[in-house]
C-alpha cells in the first residue's frame, strides 16, 4: 500500500466512513486548480460540493426540527444559515484535519490556497456529497451530528447576523436601510477578495471577505463595533 493510500485511509477513519469507492474520496479532496483541464475539471470536487451542499441542508434541517420542536420556521432558518455558513464549515474542516489533505498545485499551496475558508468549506460539502454517493444518508448524518454538535448547542437563542442587527438598529430609529457598496475586488477568479462599505445613520464602515456576502457581514460588524455592539 502506498503512503498516499495510507494517508487517505487514515483520513477516512477520521471521517468515520470506509469508502467502497475510494475514487469519490479522492475527487472530494481535489481542488479545481489541481483537476485535469482535458476533462474540463470534472474530476474536481465542484460537482460533489454542489451535491453535498444539499445533503448538508437536508440533514441539518432534519436535526433542527428534532432539536428545537418549539421554534418557529424563521428562527430555525436563522440557525440553519449560521450552521451551514462558510465559517462553520471551515471550523469542521479544521477539526477533521482537512487542510493538509486537499490536492492543489504546489504553487497554489505555497500561495496559501489551502488556508482559505471558502476552499475548506467547499471541500467539507464535497466530502458530504462523496459519502452520500458512497453509502447514502446514514454515514453523512453521523458525520454531521458529530462535527456540528458543539455549534448546534452553543446558543439557546437563534443567532442574528450582523447585517440583520444593523438593519434592526436603523429601522428601529426610522433611519432607513443600510446601504452597501462594493469598494474593490482583487485576486484571481478562483480566489476573489472583496472590500465592501456600508453607510448607515451618517456613518460608514468597511469590511473584507472572500465573498461579497462575507464582506458585507464584516462591514456591518465593524459599523456595530463603533456603537459598542458585538
Amino acid at each position: 500500500m502506498s503512503e498516499a493510500s495510507e494517508s487517505l485511509e487514515a483520513f477516512a477513519a477520521r471521517l468515520g466512513h470506509r469508502f467502497a469507492n475510494q475514487g469519490l474520496l479522492e475527487q472530494a479532496l481535489t481542488h479545481r486548480s489541481a483537476a485535469d483541464p482535458k476533462r474540463s475539471q470534472l474530476d474536481s470536487n465542484e460537482r460533489l460540493e454542489f451535491l453535498g451542499d444539499r445533503v448538508l441542508a437536508l440533514l441539518m434541517t432534519e436535526w433542527l426540527t428534532e432539536r428545537f420542536p418549539e421554534e418557529r420556521e424563521g428562527d430555525m432558518g436563522k440557525r440553519l444559515a449560521s450552521l451551514v455558513a462558510r465559517d462553520a464549515l471551515a471550523k469542521v474542516a479544521e477539526s477533521l484535519g482537512l487542510r493538509g489533505m486537499l490536492r492543489v498545485p504546489e504553487s497554489e499551496g505555497r500561495a496559501g490556497l489551502r488556508e482559505r475558508a471558502n476552499v475548506l468549506a467547499d471541500a467539507v460539502e464535497a466530502l458530504l456529497g462523496a459519502i452520500y454517493l458512497d453509502a447514502g444518508l446514514p454515514p453523512a448524518r453521523a458525520l454531521v451530528r458529530r462535527e456540528w454538535e458543539k455549534m448546534m448547542g452553543a446558543d439557546p437563542r437563534p443567532p442574528v447576523s450582523a447585517k440583520s442587527r444593523l438593519q434592526e438598529w436603523t429601522l428601529g430609529r426610522a433611519l432607513g436601510l443600510p446601504e452597501y457598496r462594493l469598494v474593490s475586488t482583487s485576486g484571481p477568479s478562483h480566489q476573489p477578495f472583496f472590500v465592501v462599505s456600508v453607510s448607515a445613520a451618517g456613518r460608514e464602515a468597511e469590511g473584507m471577505g472572500e465573498s461579497k456576502r462575507a464582506a458585507e457581514q464584516a462591514a456591518a460588524e465593524t459599523w456595530l463595533a463603533g456603537l459598542g455592539q458585538k
